[in-house]
């Protein structure tokens, strides 16, 4: 979560010092977060391959030092920094640090669910989200702050203190030896899985949300700090209300439902551009504050449900490939929807000075938000969030 206060500083480098149109500067972010499409791999290597005999902590160490290494650079090498190319091979391999360490707390957080009693399932979860909650809060406050007050290379430092620290607690942690047999067993439970049938991780925000907010509505760079926080407390809202009034509800009902939201929060967008607001004297800053807290607590509805039945339905052994899958399929979903926003961009020519078609775009995002409602279908009638 506290990597908004970094993130925020990489956005306004690609768009105030590199001069990056609003494609140019989601194709950077798309090819930067790709690395959190192929988790499973990382989750393959993790199960398959232990280290020494363990298979968390190694890859843990390895990932937090990919992690570290790439802000160090950014910070004490200025070339790097205004080089788009080096400044998108660095965010790329920092990427693959943080998607390969998130995968390896996945698969510590899918065993201990594994052992959750039915009333309490997902409480793990929901403390694990509410945790990157507090510090995306805590980091899009200091990351507004710092943005104003500090130089570029001074917030990459100061954020490669917390890669430095991570690294140093993963001596902390204790992982009992597996021994030879970890291999094997993947493969018994892999084979397995694939015969009796299917199963089952930002930052990034849109080219044309992030565009229409900082120029066309004239947005400054300390409000749009302050918008991300009500993000993340909707965020923490949508987490903490679906642990303890939506699990046991319908899974299709609370799918339907949570898209209706998107698509009602979505309007607001389309009041923002067309001006409708001003005319009833409601102010740009209250539609965008309060379209992204909902809209961040309405989306976790529909994500939740997916984390706690993942982590239930891993079986013993392979926990970081399959709770890996099921986060990169989001993920990858994630970066295609970038890619295609940023052709979108480009097609309907939206750029700096040029938002005739803005409102265009924003009504094909609102169409696009039905389009998952007509395969709810292919969803058991009797599941639940929570089984």
């Amino acid at each position: 979560g506290f990597r908004s206060f970094v993130w925020t500083a990489v956005s306004y480098q690609l768009k105030d010092r590199l001069k990056l149109s609003p494609s140019a500067s989601q194709f950077v972010f798309s090819v930067s977060f790709f690395p959190w499409s192929i988790k499973p791999i990382y989750g393959i290597l993790s199960d398959c391959i232990p280290i020494k005999g363990k298979k968390r902590i190694p890859y843990l160490v390895i990932s937090t030092v990919m992690s570290l290494v790439p802000w160090l650079i950014l910070g004490i090498n200025a070339s790097t920094r205004s080089s788009i190319w080096h400044l998108m091979i660095l965010l790329t391999m920092q990427n693959l640090g943080s998607a390969m360490a998130d995968v390896v707390v996945d698969a510590m957080i899918a065993e201990a669910v594994r052992f959750e009693k039915a009333f309490f399932a997902g409480d793990l979860q929901s403390l694990s989200w509410l945790s990157m909650a507090f510090g995306g809060v805590c980091g899009s406050l200091l990351g507004g702050y710092a943005l104003t007050n500090l130089e570029i290379d001074i917030i990459f430092l100061l954020f490669s203190i917390l890669p430095a620290i991570q690294l140093f607690s993963c001596g902390l942690v204790e992982e009992s030896s597996m021994g030879g047999e970890v291999l094997s067993d993947f493969c018994i439970s892999s084979d397995s899985h694939h015969l009796n049938g299917k199963a089952n991780d930002l930052d990034e925000d849109s080219s044309l949300e992030k565009k229409s907010n900082t120029e066309f509505l004239k947005l400054e760079a300390s409000f749009l700090g302050t918008v991300r926080v009500i993000g993340w407390l909707g965020l923490m809202l949508g987490t903490f209300t679906y642990n303890q009034y939506l699990k046991k509800m319908k899974l299709r009902r609370i799918l339907a439902l949570t898209h209706i939201g998107l698509a009602f929060l979505n309007l607001f967008d389309v009041i923002l551009v067309s001006r409708t607001n001003v005319a009833f004297g409601v102010s740009d800053k209250t539609l965008v504050l309060c379209g992204s807290a909902f809209s961040d607590a309405v989306n976790q509805f529909k994500f939740m449900p997916f984390l706690i039945l993942s982590g239930q339905l891993c079986p013993p052994g392979i926990e970081g490939t399959l709770f890996a899958l099921f986060m990169s399929i989001n993920n990858f979903g994630s970066t295609v929807g970038s890619f295609v926003g940023a052709g979108l961009a480009s097609i309907l020519n939206i750029s700096s000075g040029s938002f005739d078609n803005l409102l265009l775009g924003i009504s094909i995002q609102l169409f696009c938000t039905f389009i998952p409602v007509v395969l709810l279908f292919l969803i058991p009638k009797e599941a639940t969030g929570i089984a």
